[in-house]
């Protein structure tokens, strides 16, 4: 899968290639790349916004610019999914996910401050994703956030089983993941629950699946 996210702000997803489990996948499973929209504007002295028609504070992500970096890298982003990051889009949710995760390839458009030119995602993005009810101060960090949820579902990346039984996974219904502990058996009166360490593995599996039932909301 090759996944590229336009930014002003490259080396803040340097991390991304340094630390699991993205890392995990480079070099077989995803193709990673960080892409400046400074490097490709049109306009002089690397502009990239410029204030809102209308008045009012804050800098646009200008709509030229975007086009002029997409067109310099593919020429054509004719059917690409083309993700761009605002508190209005789709909210984030692992069926959303799972879908991107199976397209070939993916671009995130990440912006600053006022985001973008409203023409960005009218005719550029074939998808606006939101990761919550919230404003931050720019796209990066969901797009970190959406490239974290998607390489984890890349073959490679983690354990078949691992995946198989998790948080809103087929095999729990869709909903949360049951409570999990390791040792020691007891720490300041705190004990692990008697279940967990019978050996019993049909009144384990029977214990996960009722606390799951009970912390995921109906």
């Amino acid at each position: 899968m090759q996944i590229d996210v336009f930014t002003l702000l490259p080396h803040a997803f340097s991390w991304l290639t340094e630390q699991r489990p993205v890392a995990a996948v480079l070099g077989s499973g995803l193709d990673l790349r960080f892409l400046n929209y400074r490097d490709y504007t049109p306009l002089t002295g690397g502009q990239v916004d410029d204030e809102p028609y209308g008045g009012g504070a804050g800098m646009v992500l200008r709509v030229d610019v975007v086009c002029a970096a997409l067109e310099a890298v593919y020429g054509d982003t004719s059917g690409r999914r083309v993700v761009a990051f605002s508190p209005q889009g789709r909210q984030l949710d692992q069926v959303l996910v799972e879908q991107l995760a199976a397209a070939d390839a993916l671009t995130l458009l990440s912006a600053r401050f006022e985001g973008f030119d409203e023409r960005i995602l009218e005719h550029v993005a074939t998808d606006t994703v939101s990761i919550g009810p919230y404003v931050l101060s720019g796209g990066e960090l969901p797009a970190m956030v959406l490239l974290d949820a998607v390489a984890r579902r890349l073959p490679g990346a983690i354990r078949d089983e691992s995946a198989a039984i998790e948080t809103f996974s087929d095999a729990l219904e869709g909903g949360f993941e049951f409570p999990h502990y390791t040792r020691p058996a007891e720490f300041r009166g705190w004990r692990v629950p008697e279940v967990l360490l019978s050996g019993n593995h049909a009144r384990i599996d029977d214990w996960r699946r009722e606390r799951s039932r009970e912390r995921t909301p109906s």
